[in-house]
């Protein structure tokens, strides 16, 4: 199971954080995500990493709604990012929202941070383990997000088409 807790934050300032933590910089990723109209708590979406040349089909279901932080997860990487989009489309599944982000990936034993900073939304920190146990993995989580000053006050339970959509309807 992959257990995240989502934080605001500062980039720059999260990034100095994080390597000063000894934390390893595993590499850069530009991502477009297309996100399909599915109930929740389940996730839908088809994930471009244009930098690299690749892309995955991704479902998830949210096992904690709400909060956000436990994640059932199924991820395949396919050959042609535009072609899945299109046979999801013929499916009968409805493009929702498209989220962009530029995202730093660091590693650091069991822990995995991905700063990211999105397209009009600003600047997050997943910190992410992947275990069964969900109890030990925030616990894992939540002592290294002390070390970086992050507390409950930082936490951002919604997800990014959430924050999306809550924009949009500003506007």
């Amino acid at each position: 199971m992959e257990i995240e807790v989502k934080f605001r934050v500062a980039f720059e300032q999260a990034r100095e954080a994080i390597e000063s933590l000894g934390a390893e910089l595993a590499g850069e990723e530009l991502q477009e995500d297309v996100y399909f109209s599915i109930s929740l708590p389940e996730l839908l979406r088809v994930r471009k990493v244009e930098n690299i040349g690749r892309a995955f089909l991704t479902y998830k279901r949210i096992a904690d709604p709400g909060r956000n932080e436990e994640f059932d997860e199924i991820e395949v990487e396919v050959s042609d990012f535009e072609r899945t989009v299109e046979i999801l489309r013929r499916l009968g599944f409805q493009e929702d929202i498209v989220v962009r982000k530029r995202r730093l990936v660091y590693r650091l034993g069991e822990v995995t941070f991905e700063l990211s900073d999105v397209e009009g939304l600003g600047a997050f920190l997943d910190i992410e383990v992947i275990s069964d146990d969900v109890d030990e993995a925030k616990r894992k989580i939540w002592k290294v997000a002390r070390r970086l000053g992050l507390g409950e006050e930082d936490v951002e339970p919604r997800l990014y088409q959430e924050l999306i959509r809550e924009g949009q309807y500003r506007s």
